[in-house]
């Protein structure tokens, strides 16, 4: 697409503000599941072609898609451009993502990872610059090939990490967009954090991002510290203290935490006497 110089960002083409104002439009009530999924589809479609002509312009306004601002409150502390990041449990590379912003415009490469195939798929489209996987993350004795899980769009999970069938089955219903999405089961490759490192050559980790809802520990059990200790590690536990004090058994005295970036989020720094 050329672009004038010095245009403006809202200065949209017409057909283009005709078809963004149409996907602005509240979902309507169709009542086929088919249906509804093909909405939400062509909904976030035309939203990424927005995204991307205002990042073509140069302006970051759609560009901040991370739940509680997070991708801004991690700029103090990864002020540089460049860096490499992993983020697990990817999503479809755009929505919520903590990353997202740090490869448009910091010039970061990395590793995304998305247990859910249809996310996965997605996540290719969203993030052409990222090395993608589509894996569940497990300690590195996990004794199975596979690992069960639950899809519940941004809240799928693995079967049994909330404690419970009951517990799992409600926490991936509301990640079902009010109905709008639907829920099932499926069984995933399973592989460890570093072996994924390992294969793609990765430099040293300044940020991984892990939000596995409640499998963080065990996912954190399949990184080899010996030799991949990531700067900073940001871990949704979700204020559940049982979960913060798993996850931080696993970190031990590598890292400290050193903020509390959401209600659900803590980010903890690499001690100064532990390095890559």
């Amino acid at each position: 697409m050329m672009l004038l110089a010095g245009a403006r960002p809202d200065a949209l083409p017409s057909f283009m503000s005709r078809t963004l104002a149409q996907a602005a439009l509240k979902v309507p009530p169709f009542t086929s599941p088919r249906v509804r999924l093909e909405f939400l589809r062509r909904r976030a479609q035309l939203g990424r072609i927005r995204r991307r002509f205002f990042e073509r312009l140069g302006s970051d306004r759609y560009s901040h898609p991370a739940l509680f601002e997070l991708d801004r409150k991690l700029e103090p502390y990864l002020p540089y451009e460049k860096g490499f990041f992993v983020e697990a449990g990817a999503n479809d590379g755009y929505v919520q993502s903590n990353t997202y912003y740090l490869e448009r415009f910091k010039r970061w490469s990395g590793v995304l990872v998305e247990p859910i195939p249809e996310l996965y798929r997605e996540c290719l489209i969203e993030r052409p610059g990222s090395l993608v996987f589509n894996f569940a993350l497990v300690p590195a004795d996990y004794p199975d090939a596979t690992v069960p899980m639950r899809y519940g769009g941004l809240m799928s999970l693995v079967e049994g990490a909330r404690g419970s069938s009951r517990a799992d089955e409600e926490h991936v219903l509301a990640g079902t967009r009010l109905g709008w999405d639907r829920t099932y089961s499926i069984a995933v490759p399973a592989r460890t954090l570093s072996s994924i490192l390992d294969e793609v050559g990765a430099p040293e980790v300044d940020l991984l991002s892990l939000d596995v809802e409640g499998y963080e520990a065990q996912a954190l059990l399949g990184l080899d510290f010996t030799r991949h200790v990531p700067r900073y590690v940001l871990v949704e536990i979700q204020g559940e203290q049982e979960r913060q004090l798993a996850v931080e058994a696993v970190l031990g005295d590598r890292y400290e935490a050193v903020e509390q970036l959401s209600p659900y989020d803590v980010l903890y720094r690499r001690t100064p006497w532990h390095r890559q």
